[in-house]
């Protein structure tokens, strides 16, 4: 089996970000494995609307650190995970998922989540995990939905 020395798992916001966080953190304490976690916040709506991505980024990472604050307690106190760290970017969701903090992070292997969009709705918007999958040159974990 491959052994993984550096984790990047996308956290998208919804509940089955437990899950694939889950994952991501056994796969790492089983590797010995760095784990970065990272979010991004969608800058769109604020561009529009004239506010400010970087400001609705720390926000953002303020409320998944309270939200997860003992699933990350966790990963921090485990000993067989090398490092975790969680980073919140804000931007063009795919760009600057791939480009800024996959990018930075270098990793062996990405976890994600898929969401399970309907035909029509994926038509429209992609999918983030089909676009890892196919762009990412390490491995990629999709982490089901039950």
């Amino acid at each position: 089996m491959k052994e993984y020395s550096n984790i990047f798992v996308a956290l998208d916001g919804t509940e089955a970000q437990r899950a694939v966080l889950s994952r991501a953190a056994s796969i790492a304490a089983d590797n010995h494995a760095k784990l970065t976690m990272g979010h991004v916040v969608d800058s769109l709506p604020a561009d529009a609307n004239g506010g400010n991505p970087a400001a609705l980024a720390r926000e953002v990472r303020e409320r998944l650190e309270d939200d997860l604050s003992a699933e990350l307690a966790d990963i921090r106190a485990n000993s067989d995970i090398a490092d975790a760290e969680l980073r919140v970017a804000a931007g063009p969701v795919i760009e600057t998922l791939t480009q800024e903090l996959i990018a930075n992070c270098k990793p062996d292997l990405v976890v994600c989540g898929e969401r399970g969009l309907s035909n029509v709705k994926y038509a429209f918007v992609g999918s983030v995990s089909t676009h890892l999958i196919r762009t990412m040159s390490c491995d990629v974990l999709v982490v089901k939905q039950r």
